[in-house]
C-alpha cells in the first residue's frame, strides 16, 4: 500500500505541520521504501519527515530523521552502480530513468540539521554541520547562519567574510549590516558592497541612487553606534526618521541608544510612540522596562510585563522585564528571571547588565564583575563600563576600577559619562579628590545639562566642606530638572548645615516626584527626629521596632 508523497508536501505547504509529521510516520515505514533497492526514496521520505518535525519544533526528532536521510543518501550511488551492472549483464535496454533516481540535496539537509542545533542553543554542533557544506554551495540563508555561528564562536574574520557574502547576494540584509558594524568593519568597506551600478550616462538611476543613499546613512548610523559615537549615530537616525516617519525599527534603535546614554525621557517617549504604532513589539522592550523602573512607574511596568507575557513568553526580553519587575521585592526571583533570559539567548546583553546590577544590590560585587564582563565581551557599551567601575569600587580595587574607567574614556572620547566614571574612581580616594573635581568639571563643560556629573561634583563639595558651592551648583539645575535625586542631595546639604526647614521641603519634593525613593524616606524620617529633638542614631525600644517592622511590611504589600 502506497502513501502519496505529494500529500505530505501539500500538508507542509499549508502549514499543517503536526498532521504532516504524523503522515510522515506512515511514509517512512511504508513497505515500498523499506527494500534494499530504494534507498533514494527512503532518503527523500525521511528528509520530508524531518521537515515536518523541524517546523513542528521537534528539533531532536528532526535531527535524527535528517541524519538517517543522509545515511540512505550515501547508499544511493552504490545501488545505482549495482543496477547498471545487472542491466548490462542481462543485455536489457537501460533507460536513464532506471538508475538516475531522484534524491535529496545533501547541503540543504545539513543546513536544516544546523538550524535544529541552533534552536537548541548548540552552536558548536551547528557550526560543525555547516562547515561540511562547500563554500560555493552556500546560499544566502546558509551564509547568514554561518556568520552568526562564527560570531558566536568568536571567529571574527570568517564571520565578516560570511556577512559580506550575504550583502553581495542582497545588499538589504539589515542584520548583516548591523553585524558587520558591530564586528568593527568600517562604513566605507560596507559601502563597497551596496548597489552602485551606473546607468548609460554614468549616473545611477534616480530610484537606485535614492535607495542606496538612505542605506548608506543607515550603515553610517550603525557604524557610529558600534564605535560608541552615540551622538553621531542619533543624528543620522534622526535624518532617516524624517525620510521614514513612524519607522518602528529606527525608533527602537534610537530609543535603545538613548537608554544607554541616559537620555531617559527621550527614550521613554520613543518607546511609547512605538507601542502606539505597533503594540505587539517585543524587541528592546526590556530596555523600556528598565527605564520605567528608574522612573518609579510601577503601574506602567506591571502593564508592560503583563502585555509582553501575552505576546510571546519565550523571548529573552520578557524575562529581563520580569527580572526588573521583581527587583527589590525579591532579588532571588529577579536573578532567576535574568538567568532564564540568558539561557534562552546567551548573547542577550541586557540580561547580563540586569544580572550584574542585581549582584551589586545583593552585595556580591565579584559575581557582578563576571556578569558585566560577559556583557562587554558581547558588545562593550557605557552601562557595562559603569557596572564594572561600580563593582571594582565595591571591592576596593581602585586600580582595576581606574583601568575600566579609562577604557571607557578611550572608547568614548567625547562622552561626558565616561569622564564622570574616571572622576568617580578618583573621588573614592581622599588624596585624589582634586583630580576627581577636574574630571567632573570637564564632563559638565562637555555636557552642561548632565545631572549625574553635577550631583557627583556637589557630593565632592560636601565632602570637602564646601556646602555653599554645592547648593549653588544644585540650585542651577532645579530650573530645568524635576528630579528626585537632585532634591534629595539638596535636602542632605541643608540638613548638614542645620537648615532644617529647607531640608524638609526638598525631601517632601523628592517624595512627590518619586514616592518610592528610599534615600528620601530615610532622610525625612531622620530629619523629623532631629526636628523633634530626638537622637536619630539612638537605639529604639523593642515595641517601637515591632511597630516599625509592621509599617515596613505594609509598605512592601503596597509596593507588591
Amino acid at each position: 500500500m502506497e502513501v502519496p508523497k505529494d500529500q505530505m508536501s501539500t500538508l507542509l505547504d499549508c502549514g499543517l505541520y503536526n498532521s504532516a509529521q504524523m503522515l510522515g510516520c506512515f511514509l517512512v515505514s511504508s513497505s515500498s521504501v523499506n527494500n534494499d533497492n530504494s534507498p533514494h526514496l527512503k532518503a527523500e521520505y525521511l528528509a520530508l519527515h524531518g521537515d515536518a518535525l523541524l517546523r513542528d519544533k521537534e528539533y531532536r526528532r528532526a535531527i535524527h530523521a535528517y541524519k538517517q536521510a543522509l545515511q540512505y543518501h550515501k547508499i544511493v550511488p552504490k545501488v545505482n552502480a549495482t543496477l547498471r551492472s545487472s542491466l548490462s549483464a542481462s543485455n536489457r535496454s537501460s533507460s536513464p530513468s532506471s538508475y538516475n533516481v531522484p534524491s535529496i540535496n545533501e547541503n540543504e539537509v545539513k543546513f536544516k540539521i544546523a538550524s535544529c542545533h541552533c534552536a537548541l542553543n548548540e552552536s558548536r554542533a551547528a557550526l560543525a554541520e555547516m562547515e561540511g557544506i562547500p563554500g560555493k554551495a552556500r546560499n544566502l540563508q546558509m551564509n547568514l547562519l554561518m556568520g552568526k555561528l562564527y560570531r558566536c564562536s568568536k571567529h571574527t574574520r570568517p564571520a565578516i567574510a560570511c556577512y559580506k557574502e550575504c550583502l553581495r547576494h542582497c545588499p538589504y540584509i539589515i542584520e548583516a549590516i548591523t553585524s558587520l558594524a558591530e564586528l568593527g568593519v568600517q562604513a566605507k568597506d560596507i559601502f563597497s558592497l551596496l548597489p552602485q551600478a551606473p546607468s548609460r550616462n554614468g549616473r545611477p538611476p534616480f530610484d537606485q541612487f535614492e535607495s542606496s543613499r538612505w542605506l548608506q546613512r543607515y550603515v553610517e548610523a550603525q557604524c557610529c553606534i558600534a564605535s560608541n559615537d552615540y551622538k553621531g549615530g542619533l543624528e543620522l537616525f534622526t535624518e532617516l526618521l524624517q525620510r521614514f516617519p513612524n519607522n518602528v525599527h529606527i525608533l527602537l534603535e534610537m530609543a535603545k541608544v538613548e537608554a544607554i546614554i541616559g537620555k531617559n525621557d527621550e527614550a521613554i517617549m520613543k518607546f511609547e510612540k512605538v507601542q502606539s504604532i505597533d503594540p505587539y513589539v517585543v524587541t528592546y522592550m526590556d530596555e523600556y522596562a528598565m527605564l520605567l523602573k528608574l522612573k518609579s512607574d510601577p503601574l506602567k511596568l506591571n502593564k508592560l510585563v503583563h502585555d509582553l507575557l501575552s505576546i510571546d513568553p519565550a523571548r529573552p526580553e520578557v524575562f529581563v522585564a520580569l527580572s526588573v519587575l521583581w527587583e527589590r521585592k525579591d532579588d532571588r526571583a529577579a536573578l532567576t528571571h535574568a538567568e532564564k533570559s540568558i539561557r534562552i539567548d546567551d548573547r542577550h546583553i541586557t540580561g547580563y547588565i540586569v544580572k550584574g546590577n542585581l549582584f551589586l544590590s545583593m552585595n556580591q560585587p565579584e559575581l557582578a564583575v563576571a556578569a558585566f564582563r560577559s556583557a562587554q565581551e558581547l558588545r562593550p557599551d557605557l552601562r557595562s563600563y559603569q557596572g564594572l567601575v561600580r563593582s571594582y569600587l565595591a571591592l576596593s580595587k581602585l586600580k582595576e576600577a581606574l583601568y575600566a574607567a579609562r577604557e571607557a574614556m578611550k572608547a568614548m572620547p567625547q562622552s561626558a559619562k565616561a569622564l564622570k566614571l574616571v572622576g568617580d574612581v578618583y573621588a573614592s580616594n581622599p588624596s585624589s579628590r582634586e583630580k576627581a573635581k577636574k574630571f567632573y568639571e570637564s564632563a559638565l563643560r562637555l555636557e552642561p545639562g548632565y545631572l549625574g556629573a553635577a550631583l557627583a561634583l556637589a557630593e565632592l563639595h560636601i565632602m570637602e566642606g564646601r556646602n555653599y558651592e554645592a547648593v549653588t551648583l544644585l540650585e542651577r539645575y532645579l530650573k530645568d530638572w524635576a528630579d528626585d535625586s537632585l532634591h534629595v542631595k539638596l535636602a542632605q546639604v541643608f540638613a548638614a548645615t542645620n537648615m532644617m526647614q529647607d531640608s524638609l521641603l526638598h525631601y517632601q519634593a523628592a517624595l512627590r516626584i518619586n514616592p518610592l525613593n528610599e534615600a528620601a524616606k530615610k532622610g525625612l524620617e531622620r530629619l523629623e527626629k532631629l526636628m523633634k529633638g530626638v537622637d536619630p542614631d539612638a537605639p529604639e525600644e523593642e515595641d517601637d521596632n515591632d511597630g516599625e517592622d509592621a509599617d515596613g511590611d505594609a509598605e512592601d504589600a503596597d509596593v507588591l
